[in-house]
């Protein structure tokens, strides 16, 4: 039973008692029902309030998420530059032969130990650092 209904019932209940509206013991009746009146409406008020933030809270979270889609999405980029950094590549020990992903941050380290044979593999890359990115989903040069 809603707070309402109840706050309804209980009024029933207290005029069914027929009591002397001029009794103090009725009077205290009559004022605890008023209170819960103004509690249940404020309640209503609060309830309203909140069903109310919350629609506007979800309003800003499809926002903000049309603006991540915008500002970090990268499946549009053909040029290559916004290749997520964490791509890995597949690389054979000369030593063990054995194949070992690595990512672009440990190839421009320029060495890394095999993880199999202990085998210290050195990688000589160089970036074009002239090669501008023409794109105009950022704005950095090529790596």
């Amino acid at each position: 039973m809603e707070t309402s209904e109840s706050l309804g019932y209980l009024k029933g209940l207290i005029d069914g008692l027929d009591l002397d509206s001029n009794k103090k013991e009725t009077k205290v009746f009559k004022a605890i029902i008023d209170v819960l009146e103004n509690l249940t409406e404020d309640m209503e008020d609060m309830t309203e309030g909140l069903e109310l933030v919350g629609e506007q809270i979800d309003a800003v979270d499809e926002d903000l998420a049309d603006l991540e889609e915008f500002v970090y999405d990268d499946d549009d980029c053909d040029c290559g530059c916004c290749d997520d950094d964490d791509e890995e590549y597949e690389v054979e020990c000369p030593t063990c032969h054995e194949k070992i992903m690595v990512d672009m941050d440990t190839i421009e380290e320029g060495k890394f130990e095999c993880p199999n044979c202990g085998e210290v593999l050195e990688f000589d890359v160089e970036f074009d650092d002239d090669d501008e990115c023409d794109c105009d989903c950022c704005d950095h040069d090529h790596e």
